[in-house]
């Protein structure tokens, strides 16, 4: 009987810790943080985009917190982030996009085959913070609903084929830092709304549109940071933008039709201004027969009163 006992005893402990170590493999059902709801959209997102290589982890039978291109929120494990990021990705932005709620940063980026319109779903992801859809072709106009997205701080749409006018209503977004619709095809004039931001002043980049009429006097209103104009069709006056109590640093109004003089302003000294291509004309900030000029601080050379020189340039 005691040799029986001695025998049961080393089979007990070896069920015990088979049953332990079971007991301790981690289950699916259990384990897996991805929100299904979330893993259910994203799996449509890929489908509608072709299954692309670039979407290969995105595997049903993984938990989607772990995939590429994806970020969960570490606290409610939904999806936060998508980030579709120079791949071989073509067709056009999935409507499904705007199927993931809490999504806070949405980015489409070099993707040369991805074109269509900026799909309105986009409109219900009201927790958005940055929005880049940049170098792809894109097309169709800037969305005014943009202006629904009320905690949006970046706003990039460059590097595309967008076109029709700037939405007025993008001022009324009051956390951006900084607007990117530079590298378009958009026409018309810059909304007079854009001197009227409240909140934070964004860093206006419009270049290399073909923007037309005089820049309004309201941005004149505000302390821009940095503001690119250049390579458009724009004219007049631009030294309102300018004086003693502007805080602006950095600026290109380079290829348009300004005519101004800014040898009456004052500068700051921490203003930076764009590449110095050709003769100088320190007072003269534009010369009005079409010919674009742009401005650059320089040092060393002659100045007048502040300390800067300035060079315009075809």
């Amino acid at each position: 009987m005691k040799q029986l006992d001695n025998m049961k005893a080393p089979f007990f402990s070896i069920l015990s810790l088979s049953l332990l170590l079971f007991l301790s493999l981690p289950s699916p059902s259990l384990s897996e943080r991805c929100n299904p709801t979330d893993k259910k959209v994203l799996l449509q997102i890929k489908q509608a985009l072709g299954n692309p290589y670039l979407l290969a982890s995105w595997n049903p039978e993984n938990d989607c917190c772990d995939w590429y291109c994806v970020e969960c929120d570490p606290t409610t494990n939904r999806i936060n982030a998508l980030t579709i990021f120079s791949g071989q990705i073509s067709g056009q932005i999935p409507a499904a996009v705007g199927d993931l709620p809490y999504l806070e940063t949405l980015i489409f980026r070099k993707l040369s085959n991805l074109t269509g319109h900026i799909p309105p779903a986009i409109a219900k992801l009201s927790h958005l913070k940055m929005i880049r859809l940049s170098w792809t072709n894109l097309s169709g106009p800037v969305p005014s609903f943009f202006s629904q997205l009320k905690n949006l701080t970046f706003l990039d749409l460059s590097f595309n084929d967008l076109t029709g006018s700037i939405p007025p209503s993008l001022s009324q977004l009051h956390n951006l830092g900084a607007i990117h619709l530079d590298r378009n095809k958009l026409t018309g004039s810059i909304p007079e709304s854009f001197g009227k931001f409240t909140g934070s002043v964004p860093d206006l980049y419009l270049s290399h549109n073909q923007l037309t009429g005089p820049v309004p006097k309201s941005l004149g209103d505000l302390n821009f940071t940095t503001i690119d104009f250049s390579r458009n069709k724009l004219v007049g006056d631009l030294s309102f933008l300018f004086g003693s109590n502007k805080t602006i640093q950095i600026v290109d109004f380079s290829r348009n039709m300004f005519a101004f003089d800014l040898s009456k302003e004052q500068v700051s000294n921490r203003a930076r201004f764009a590449r110095n291509r050709g003769r100088n004309t320190p007072a003269v900030a534009g010369n009005g027969d079409g010919t674009a000029l742009g401005l650059h601080r320089k040092v060393g050379e002659d100045s007048w009163g502040d300390g800067l020189t300035w060079a315009c340039f075809n």
